[in-house]
């Protein structure tokens, strides 16, 4: 029986291979491109993949302002680690962050959907559109595994409300597998994974899950399954540009 734990498994084999391939071809095809990374542990993997084989593929990160203290302890490690592929971070405009509190309060993202919609669109959306301005391609780490909200994505799309195609090397990877990876390659990883944290945002919106919840349990869990993305990642249903 295939050890689907093992980074040596053929089907974690043939999947790595084809993520390979796909970001070789963004950075041959879709010059220049950059790639997202949270910090996650699927951004990890693409962090790792980038810099070991030499992709021609740019990295942001964007800095909210409210992350955890374990997400900047690994920024570090990964500077020191993959010091070929410098992390570019971008942070929200401070007259905005200034605005919103000062009317909304320093946690009113709690208020409710739209106001916690507000200052998603602050902190990530507004620094992602300076991020991604010249570009031709954006890499992500989205799994169909992490959320309801993420089932019916494709490896390619047209990203319509940046204007750019989007790419998603890891789309069919398994938790287990991304796993698999980080350990057979020590790639460094956030603490809080091994608190029962699967996915990691700002510290005010992420907390621990049980056993048994959904991996996406955690992210602004007083809210409703089908409203937990930020924005970051709107679906999209073509896979090139509108003629």
């Amino acid at each position: 029986m295939e050890n689907t734990n093992s980074a040596h498994s053929p089907t974690l084999q043939a999947k790595l291979a084809h993520s390979l391939g796909l970001l070789q071809r963004i950075a041959k095809e879709f010059h220049p491109a950059v790639f997202a990374n949270s910090l996650g542990a699927e951004d990890m993997v693409l962090t790792d993949l980038i810099s070991r084989h030499s992709i021609g593929i740019d990295i942001f990160s964007l800095d909210t302002g409210r992350l955890p203290a374990e997400t900047y302890t690994l920024m570090q490690q990964a500077a020191e680690t993959y010091p070929t592929k410098s992390i570019k971070v971008f942070f929200p405009r401070a007259e905005l962050i200034e605005a919103y509190v000062n009317t909304q309060g320093i946690n009113g993202f709690y208020h409710s959907v739209e106001a916690r919609k507000a200052c998603c669109h602050i902190r990530k959306l507004e620094p992602l559109a300076r991020a991604l301005a010249g570009m031709r391609a954006w890499v992500t780490g989205l799994r169909r595994e992490q959320s309801t909200t993420r089932t019916d994505m494709s490896e390619e799309e047209w990203d319509a409300s940046n204007g750019l195609q989007k790419f998603n090397p890891l789309l069919a990877w398994t938790e287990k597998e991304v796993w698999a990876y980080i350990k057979a390659y020590r790639v460094p990883y956030n603490a809080l994974h091994d608190q029962h944290y699967p996915s990691i945002g700002c510290a005010p919106c992420t907390r621990a899950i049980a056993i048994g919840e959904d991996i996406r349990a955690g992210r602004w869990w007083w809210e409703n399954p089908e409203n937990k993305e930020c924005g970051l990642h709107a679906k999209t249903s073509n896979l090139h540009p509108p003629k």
